[in-house]
């Protein structure tokens, strides 16, 4: 029986838990790509490889006729990829960083004029932590 690589792909990373638009992102291309290649019953094992170093998954369990284990080691990530893994990570760190911002501002505006400085330096304090 003939594999579909597009679905086999499609299936590992689901299993996985990836999501689409951050595969989309690691890989550099948009997310109707990414669905466009789970359609291939062909596909590329140069767009396999990428996808594998890009979320550290070894498809070679799937595709041992296409490569080897050590194919989908970490050493092969281009510093392209290894950069957005790397601005996705301070992305996510940033925007958590920014909502408890807003929530302590939220809270100092209940607070009112009295406790402005106590706030801030609260403030201050947390964002340092």
């Amino acid at each position: 029986m003939d594999k579909h690589y597009g679905q086999i792909v499609e299936y590992t990373l689901r299993k996985k838990g990836f999501n689409i638009s951050t595969l989309a992102k690691l890989v550099n291309v948009n997310r109707r790509t990414i669905y466009n290649w789970f359609d291939q019953r062909r596909l590329k094992t140069n767009i396999i490889l990428q996808i594998g170093l890009a979320t550290e998954l070894d498809f070679s369990v799937q595709f041992p006729e296409l490569f080897t284990p050590n194919q989908f080691e970490l050493n092969h990530i281009s510093s392209t990829e290894d950069e957005t893994l790397s601005e996705s990570i301070y992305k996510n760190k940033y925007l958590v960083l920014l909502e408890k911002y807003n929530e302590i501002l939220s809270n100092a505006l209940e607070i009112g004029k009295e406790g402005q400085l106590l706030v801030l330096l609260t403030v201050a304090y947390q964002l340092a932590a």
